[in-house]
This record gives structure tokens, C-alpha cells and sequence, in this order.
């Protein structure tokens, strides 16, 4: 099976300490993979080594066949603009304006793009989010929802084929974090690729396509199919890592 991208027996420690141990996965284009499992298990390291954002001290992760910590400039600068990250935290600039960290983005991969036509795909995108607020505000004046929304609306702006999520409705209302699950499903509904963390039961049933459950930085079990949509064994699997 060809994957779109593949983790090649990779480990990453720091300190001396391992947080991911030897894992080899592949994660298939236009399919929506869930990570799993207990706090502090290397779901959020192991998306982060999927995305590239930091390297493996052993083994390798592959975009489209080619090692993401290998690529040129140019390969790389290409493969994050297909590719979006959000973060936990949200990750806003703190010293700037969210306008400002709205518009770097567009900046960086459509140098060609008018600033008009960036003020446009920008207004699309948070009216999409359902962010009402002013653009001219640091983040420290939102709340941790709003910052969410942010966050997820900023990952969107490039129009990507690849999403990183990592627990990205936390701190929402139903309401909200409804609306952003929606928009994951458009997504998967243009075929886009998508890896996220969560523990929580009904996102993961209503988007994955494929379970990883970790334990101890390793990959353990994967579910795909009935048994993460219908089947006990996901259930039973999430009691036993949140007990």
C-alpha cells in the first residue's frame, strides 16, 4: 500500500528519557487517523514527528517518499504549505495582532496574492470558524476558545491537503466545537488527509477511518472500520488508558 506518509522505526528521546519508541506507521491520503490512548503516552510527540515539526533522534518520517528532515528549501517550504498544523496551546504570536498572524501565512506561500485578496480569504476563513471579534487584538485578549478558533481558522487559510490536530476543540462550547468538527469533515470529504489526537469517544468515532492506541511512546493496536465506529473494542481500549 502506498502511503502518503510513512513513520520508518522512529524513536525520540530527550534527557535520556524515550517518548517514542521504534514506531513504523503509514497513514493513508484522504483518510482521517486517530491518535489514542493514556496522558503522557507520545500521542502529541508522535504527531508532531508526523508533521515534521520536530526530527526523530532515530529512524524517519516520508512525505510522499521523501524524508521531511532531509528535503531542500524549497521541498520543504512545498510541503508546508500542503500541510497545516494546529496546536494544542493554539500557538499564537503573542507580540502580534491576529490580523498579523492571519496574514504570514498567506504572505509566505502566495507571494503573489494581493493584499486585498488576503484580507478577503482571511475574512472567509473566521466567518467559516464562526470567530466574530476584531482581527486587531493580541491573543491575550481571547479566551482560550477563541483562541482555538484562531488557531483552527489559521490552519486553513493555505487551503491543505494534510491536517494536523491536536486535541482542537478542547475549551470550545458544543456549539463551536461542532462547527469545527464540521469542517474536518469537509475535509475528508475533498480527500484531504488528516492525523489528530483525542480522547474523547464521539469525535473519534464521527471522523476516524483508522484508531492507533498508544502505550508507552509504542504503537499497540490499530482499529480501522467497524471496530472504531460500532465496535466494543475501541470502548474498552480508552476505559483502560483513561482509568
Amino acid at each position: 500500500m502506498d502511503y502518503i506518509l510513512e513513520l520508518k522505526d522512529v524513536s525520540f528521546f530527550t534527557q535520556n528519557t524515550r517518548i517514542i519508541q521504534g514506531i513504523s506507521l503509514g497513514f493513508e491520503a484522504g483518510k482521517a487517523t486517530a491518535l489514542a490512548g493514556s496522558s503522557g503516552c507520545g500521542k502529541s510527540t508522535l504527531l508532531k514527528l508526523s508533521a515534521g515539526l520536530i526530527i526523530p533522534t532515530e529512524g524517519d518520517a516520508l512525505y510522499k517518499g521523501k524524508s521531511i528532515a532531509g528535503m531542500n528549501r524549497s521541498q520543504n517550504l512545498e510541503f508546508r504549505r500542503e500541510s497545516a498544523f494546529v496546536f494544542q496551546d493554539s500557538a499564537l504570536w503573542a507580540n502580534q495582532t491576529l490580523l498579523q498572524s492571519l496574514d504570514l501565512p498567506l504572505r509566505i506561500h502566495f507571494p503573489g496574492m494581493s493584499k486585498t485578496q488576503r484580507e478577503k480569504r482571511i475574512e472567509e476563513v473566521m466567518n467559516s470558524v464562526g470567530y466574530k471579534r476584531s482581527l486587531t487584538i493580541r491573543p491575550a485578549s481571547l479566551s482560550m476558545g477563541e483562541q482555538k478558533l484562531i488557531a483552527f481558522g489559521r490552519s486553513m487559510l493555505c487551503k491543505p491537503s494534510l491536517l494536523f490536530l491536536d486535541e482542537w476543540t478542547e475549551s470550545l462550547d458544543d456549539s463551536a466545537a461542532q462547527r469545527l468538527i464540521t469542517l474536518v469533515k469537509q475535509q475528508k470529504l475533498r480527500n484531504n488527509t488528516i492525523i489528530f489526537v483525542s480522547h474523547n469517544l464521539h469525535i473519534i468515532r464521527e471522523l476516524a477511518d483508522y484508531v492507533i492506541m498508544l502505550a508507552g511512546g509504542r504503537t499497540y493496536t490499530r482499529l480501522a472500520g467497524e471496530q472504531v465506529k460500532s465496535g466494543r473494542e475501541l470502548v474498552e481500549l480508552l476505559e483502560k488508558d483513561t482509568t
